[in-house]
């Protein structure tokens, strides 16, 4: 039975258990006996592995009676090539009772797409968002996942979804679901203090953007009312994820400058852009993200000779956190006009002590770009390789991110992203 309304009037909001502190990497052990596992598979990249990361989780679990293997060489930001050679190895070192990632977002959204392929079944493809896979939806519970992150940005294990590169298609998409989501969220500040600052700046403005897109996304209630069986992982900005995202933006305005500039030897900035990467990731993987997030596919996607400094040199890439905050300063000047308040509240939150500018409507650029700039963020999309004359290729691959961009309160157009493209080939 239904009560005849067209408007929606139902949101979803999910995560996953956390435990958060220094030292919460070697409790790994206890916390994954308590799942009655035997075999386990930890995934890694090849730069943790060397640190030693995997091999304490080895550790810990053998303490506690658990038998593990180690997949070291996931693709920083991967693909669908590496996320297939993930797939092979489990597969021929399997079965596995449980999963463990330790790393980023590349390696949490590796190891969700591991335990989707081994445990449901199909290929790759079958699972990608529409139109460019088949979006096909897991039939039943996954193996355990454990989420371990060493960078404070993506917000991977707290959300539901994983994201990868189509070699063939030159663009970003993902597999979105709830059961894709960690059984267990594991989050230490410490594995962090390492981090370089060009990492830790690319990696904090996701965060900043995960939490500026989710706040000022379409309204819950502003969507056609879905039945059950039709509900997505993102159901637009609600009263849940508001308080996680201002929550998020109040850390970052007094961390994240600081952790770029001395984060090897500051826990407490260290811990609170975790906890910022946490929140938001609990905030965007229910309410969504946008345009942003939407342009950063093709950017990352069609990527031509640009190498960031402190990431791997053997290929051109433009990391996630740079790709979705190139286009962010022009994205929210087009979507101020759907809700001033909260760009205007968000911006305040960003940056408390920001001077007022005479056009509300640039009020929260002018301090996303002043934070770029200070962070040592590229100065737009022409300073990681593009010019004017490739705006007309990259506005499909956004257009294809259909998903995202109907999270905005303002869907926009192709002309609307290739001018939001142009106006953002320098942000200062």
């Amino acid at each position: 039975m239904t009560d005849g309304r067209t408007e929606e009037t139902i949101f979803t909001w999910g995560a996953p258990p956390l435990k958060f502190g220094a030292g919460a990497l070697d409790e790994i052990g206890f916390d994954i006996s308590q799942y009655g596992v035997k075999r386990v598979l930890v995934l890694t990249d090849e730069k943790l592995e060397k640190l030693g990361f995997a091999q304490r989780v080895v550790d810990s679990l053998s303490r506690h009676g658990i038998g593990a293997g180690v997949f070291g060489h996931v693709h920083v930001e991967p693909t669908d090539k590496s996320f297939t050679e993930a797939v092979d190895f489990a597969r021929e070192g399997g079965p596995w009772d449980a999963y463990v990632a330790i790393g980023g977002g590349s390696v949490i959204d590796t190891a969700k797409a591991v335990n989707l392929l081994l445990t449901d079944g199909g290929e790759l493809f079958d699972y990608l968002n529409a139109p460019i896979g088949d979006a096909r939806t897991p039939s039943g519970q996954l193996k355990p996942l454990f989420a371990v992150p060493t960078t404070a940005g993506t917000g991977a294990e707290s959300t539901a979804m994983c994201i990868l590169d189509v070699l063939s298609m030159k663009v970003k998409t993902g597999i979105s679901h709830w059961r894709l989501r960690p059984t267990m969220a594991i989050v230490d500040p410490l594995l962090t203090l390492s981090l370089p600052p060009e990492v830790t700046a690319a990696a904090g403005m996701d965060i900043v953007c995960h939490a500026l897109e989710s706040y000022t996304a379409r309204w819950y209630a502003d969507h056609d009312r879905k039945q059950p069986e039709a509900r997505v992982t993102y159901c637009g900005s609600n009263p849940v994820s508001d308080l996680w995202c201002e929550r998020a933006m109040t850390l970052l305005a007094g961390s994240f400058r600081t952790a770029v500039e001395r984060g090897e030897d500051d826990l407490q900035a260290r811990s609170d852009m975790m906890m910022a990467a946490t929140f938001a990731g609990m905030g965007f993987g229910n309410a969504g993200v946008h345009i942003p997030h939407a342009n950063a596919y093709p950017i990352a996607g069609m990527v031509k000779e640009y190498r960031p400094q402190n990431y791997p040199q053997g290929e051109a890439m433009v990391p996630h956190g740079e790709s979705v905050s190139l286009t962010a300063p022009e994205a929210f000047r087009f979507s101020f006009e759907t809700n001033p308040e909260r760009h205007l509240r968000a911006a305040s939150l960003l940056a408390p002590n920001a001077d007022t500018h005479s056009d509300p409507r640039e009020q929260l650029p002018s301090v996303l770009t002043r934070l770029m700039r200070d962070i040592g963020i590229p100065n737009g999309i022409s300073a990681v390789g593009y010019t004017e004359a490739d705006i007309p290729e990259l506005v499909p691959g956004t257009m294809k991110q259909q998903r995202l961009l109907s999270t905005c309160a303002k869907t926009p157009t192709e002309e609307d992203i290739a001018a939001i493209f142009t106006g953002s080939l320098q942000n200062w």
